[in-house]
């Protein structure tokens, strides 16, 4: 009954009608502890739609207009001021909704303000408010105490908005108010007469506290009592749990994926974070986040390879019903005895751990054991405990907690951590173009070539890297780029070293296929070799599913025409073009065309301007001056990547479902000749009825 009720509450997100999208939501906030993110001290939702007064998601100590996907959020904060306010002083914070516009406003001052697209959350008579927790479905913290709380109809101005005073009416009528006074959560409006708490939070001094668990849900029936939360209650985790095994189906659907790792079912892949990956005792072993029913929320899917084309999934073990907490992004590691270990992010926890596995197939973990490291003066490190990652150097193992400006801690045998705080050096260089203070989750760092490489996202933009080195047991970064050019698509990265010593990576794209979701994007091998310019290839191992090789050679395309590949064509392809750099102003692939070579996804090079594009996603490629033009490109289905002379990839999603698909060449501003065009249609990389092929 409980999951019935809180699909249901999600679902009716996609029946919001944007008839009012004016309204105004004020706190009057005292913030504890400014290291707990990412929570809300009044969130509106209706199902997965919400709109929030949020606190240091994107962005460490400053205030945000949090919504679903960041959809109406301004992900650039760098103008918002960090908060500043001592633990015992009351902040104003409210957020205005007016037509296509969102307005910030601290103690009256306007904070920031945007255009985007707005939505009614207020019409609909399944919405309900949130505290602490950001939305339901979600994550993060606050740990404050709230004096008052209202959300209002209408689009208040800076005038109204001073004119409010907290635990006082004022002559604006309010669709909803909390003045906490009392010993039971009221609304004053009547409009939610029911409520309830959980984590901690209770009324205190005619105060909600929320303390660092504290949420509060407030709703307009009964039904909010047994809304699961992101969090579930401890009897949501007990009980037998009868371990489940995600199966491919024997026929799917058209759409699903021909040669990409994805999540076929039970539950959702949303996130599909890949985590903990291994080389272990001849198989390759890779882990991924999804939601399991059975296993009572975010769980570890296992699957594993011989050669990481074909895979088999593993029974899920690691779920909250066994290690008593959500997996959240972490990485796996070896112990200096050479066991395979595994550190996480225990969602619901507040703490990081680490658990080792018991069999060689790993399939059996150890109960998993916080990490609680101590400051110098042998007291708990006040730290945020987020995406960690673990790694050695000498004798000694270092641990990151991930976030804005990460933290460090460092152990000799995985049970005592010492806290060594910021991971960054304060020598970071002012020129590396983003900032210091740019998030850094789902990290994973390691050593390639001569330099320590931290590969991480933000939430804002993707999947990046720095390169740099240790120095005084702090990370330096001297070089930084994104490897997410469309937004990101392109998302929360994990890598491991292969059996030969390859390092390889992947990723999780956002990105569905009809109903097939948690998709990882193909993955790479990276090289650094000396002359410090990273080398992205695709994984040798996909030649493997080459077949039926079509070439053509000496071919020249005039300018403002095109040159159809007859025989190279279809949706589950590989494309190797070999050429010298043409005149012309921009030429390329044009692939997933229709059969008059229209409508399909553009690969563009442009010489002058530096730049390759795919589809809607355009990055930065310069060819070596004397260098020829090495292209591959792979198409799934409705996915296209491109790796271009090895030193850049791009990720699309942009095409269309079309079996029948053809391609062709183009130039523009110019004559384009290949040398030669290389084809390969694409075995599945799935067969039998449930599992990838074992090889």
């Amino acid at each position: 009954m409980k999951r019935a009720l809180i699909v249901m509450l999600l679902m009716v997100g996609t029946a919001v009608q944007a008839a009012n999208v004016d309204k105004t939501l004020v706190s009057w906030v005292m913030l504890k502890d400014k290291g707990v993110r990412a929570g809300s001290v009044l969130t509106v939702q209706v199902g997965a739609q919400f709109d929030g007064i949020i606190f240091a998601e994107l962005a460490g100590a400053k205030w945000m207009a949090g919504s679903n996907f960041y959809s109406r959020s301004n992900k650039d904060q760098k103008a918002s001021p960090e908060e500043k306010a001592d633990a015992n002083t009351l902040v104003q914070m409210a957020i205005v909704y007016k037509g296509n516009q969102i307005t910030i406003y601290r103690n009256g001052k306007e904070y920031s303000s945007y255009k985007t697209s707005n939505i009614d959350l207020l019409s609909s008579k399944d919405n309900f408010v949130v505290f602490g927790l950001r939305h339901v479905g979600g994550n993060g913290r606050v740990d404050a105490s709230i004096e008052d709380a209202r959300v209002f109809d209408k689009a208040l101005s800076v005038e109204e908005i001073k004119s409010l005073q907290p635990n006082k009416e004022s002559s604006i009528k309010p669709y909803a108010w909390w003045d906490f006074e009392g010993d039971k959560i009221k609304d004053r409006a009547g409009r939610y007469p029911h409520s309830k708490l959980e984590g901690g939070a209770k009324l205190a001094g005619g105060k909600l506290v929320l303390g660092r668990q504290g949420i509060v849900l407030a709703g307009a029936t009964k039904n909010i009592t047994s809304v699961s939360t992101s969090r579930p209650p401890a009897r949501d985790l007990t009980g037998p749990y009868d371990p489940e095994t995600p199966e491919w189906k024997e026929n799917p659907p058209n759409e699903w994926l021909t040669y990409h790792l994805a999540h076929p079912g039970p539950g959702r892949a949303y996130p599909g974070d890949p985590n903990p990956s291994f080389y272990y005792k001849g198989r390759y072993h890779l882990h991924y986040i999804y939601r399991s029913g059975a296993g009572g929320g975010f769980a570890f899917a296992h699957v594993s390879s011989k050669d990481m084309v074909h895979w088999e999934w593993h029974p899920t073990v690691l779920v909250p019903r066994t290690t008593g907490h959500g997996m959240f992004s972490g990485t796996g590691f070896f112990t200096k005895d050479g066991r395979a270990a595994m550190i996480y992010h225990g969602q619901g926890s507040g703490r990081n751990h680490i658990a080792y596995a018991l069999d060689d197939n790993m399939d059996k973990w150890t109960k998993p054991e916080a990490l609680e490291p101590k400051d110098e003066d042998g007291n708990d490190a006040r730290m945020r405990h987020w995406d960690p990652d673990c790694w050695q150097i000498g004798d000694t193992y270092y641990a990151l907690s991930g976030g804005k400006d990460p933290e460090l801690m460092k152990s000799d045998d995985l049970k005592s951590w010492k806290y060594l705080g910021k991971l960054l050096h304060p020598d970071y260089p002012a020129d590396l173009g983003v900032s210091r203070g740019e998030d850094i989750s789902c990290c994973n760092i390691f050593k390639i070539g001569n330099k320590w490489m931290l590969l991480c996202i933000s939430h804002g933009l993707g999947c990046r890297y720095y390169l740099g080195d240790f120095k005084d047991e702090k990370y330096l970064p001297e070089y930084h780029e994104r490897m997410s050019h469309g937004g990101k698509d392109y998302f929360a990265p994990e890598s491991m070293l292969t059996k030969d010593g390859r390092r390889v990576m992947w990723t999780w794209v956002f990105a569905g296929a009809g109903s097939l979701n948690g998709i990882q994007a193909l993955p790479r091998e990276l090289e650094l070799p000396a002359d410090g310019k990273l080398r992205i290839k695709p994984l040798r191992e996909l030649e493997s599913l080459r077949h039926k090789e079509k070439a053509e050679k000496k071919i020249t395309v005039k300018s403002g025409e095109t040159y159809s590949l007859k025989s190279i064509a279809g949706d589950a392809i590989e494309i190797e073009l070999v050429c010298k750099v043409p005149a012309a102003e921009e030429f390329g692939i044009d692939v997933l065309c229709d059969e008059k070579g229209k409508n399909g996804t553009r690969i563009a090079l442009n010489p002058k301007q530096n730049t390759l594009k795919v589809g809607r996603v355009t990055a930065p490629f310069k060819i070596k001056d004397g260098d020829d033009l090495r292209l591959r490109v792979f198409v799934d289905k409705n996915l296209v990547e491109v790796f271009a002379n090895d030193i850049q990839a791009v990720f699309c999603k942009d095409g269309k479902l079309n079996p029948g698909a053809t391609t062709r060449l183009f130039a523009t501003g110019g004559n384009f000749s290949a040398d030669q065009v290389t084809g390969w249609q694409m075995k599945s990389a799935y067969k039998g009825k449930s599992l990838f092929y074992k090889k």
